[in-house]
């Protein structure tokens, strides 16, 4: 992996590129190839034993695919990791955690939508990974799933989440939930944002046919956790707004782009 400087700003909205003869043959290429080293990823997930080591087989295997892909991967910061934290990071494409799988040590869970666990061959995956899913609609559902990721954080887990839920077509920073902030202040953990790009260019969102090309994350400052002394359920939930905010902040800064939430879209 190498340093890079930051990328440029990217236009509101990807123009769509050509479907040239080269672009079909990559695509299937590039599909066939995600498919068949996912189906032997999940073979060996499936007889590997302790949850670490088949994190490290996922790195592994997440890596490898890019590679054949024929997508680069660069980054900036990633040795000053905090042991435990609450990563955050911009979501624009699918790529986005399979970037993330492929970077992170074994100690990092992801926390991903609950309909991920449907999707058939994907959802058994990602459960022998220990993705914890969460209800996004449901409130009794979504409570119990808060309560589930404060326990996890409070034993010192580091917990991976895009806190925009979803992406958008338009290249921009949409609404922030507050999960991965309360969990953050509940436990007293740093909350660190992760600058994604490149993901978008080369698996646009509503675009069947991926794109070789280079992918760049950032390792943010790390946002500190909750002062001790402010300890209180109002101070907590005042710490995770301020976290938002300051997340939300940082990464605009970083990746240039448009903030979405500001002219309302992407709100919840």
């Amino acid at each position: 992996m190498s340093s890079t400087t930051p990328a440029p700003a990217l236009a509101s909205s990807l123009p769509a590129a050509p479907l040239t003869p080269w672009r079909v043959i990559y695509g299937l290429y590039a599909w066939l190839q995600f498919l068949l080293v996912g189906l032997l990823a999940l073979l060996g997930l499936l007889t590997v034993g302790p949850l670490a080591r088949r994190r490290g087989l996922i790195r592994r295997v997440a890596r490898l695919t890019l590679a054949l892909a024929g997508i680069r991967l660069t980054t900036q910061g990633f040795p000053g990791l905090p042991p435990s934290c609450v990563i955050v990071a911009n979501h624009c494409s699918y790529l986005d955690g399979v970037v993330l799988a492929a970077l992170l040590p074994a100690r990092f869970g992801f926390v991903i939508k609950r309909e991920m666990s449907a999707v058939p061959l994907a959802g058994l995956l990602l459960r022998r990974i220990g993705v914890e899913f969460v209800e996004r609609r449901a409130r009794h559902q979504v409570l119990r799933d808060t309560r589930r990721l404060l326990r996890q954080a409070q034993l010192g887990e580091s917990l991976v989440f895009f806190p925009e839920g979803t992406f958008s077509h338009e290249v921009g920073l949409l609404h922030f939930h507050i999960g991965a902030f309360a969990a953050a202040a509940r436990a007293n953990l740093p909350v660190v944002p992760l600058a994604i790009q490149g993901t978008r260019r080369c698996l646009p969102p509503g675009r069947a046919w991926p794109a070789p090309g280079r992918i760049e994350v950032r390792v943010l400052p790390p946002i500190p956790a909750l002062p001790a002394a402010a300890a209180g359920s109002e101070a907590q939930g005042q710490r995770a707004r301020q976290l938002r905010e300051s997340a939300r902040a940082a990464l605009l800064t970083a990746l240039g782009e448009p903030d979405l939430a500001a002219s309302g879209r992407g709100a919840a």
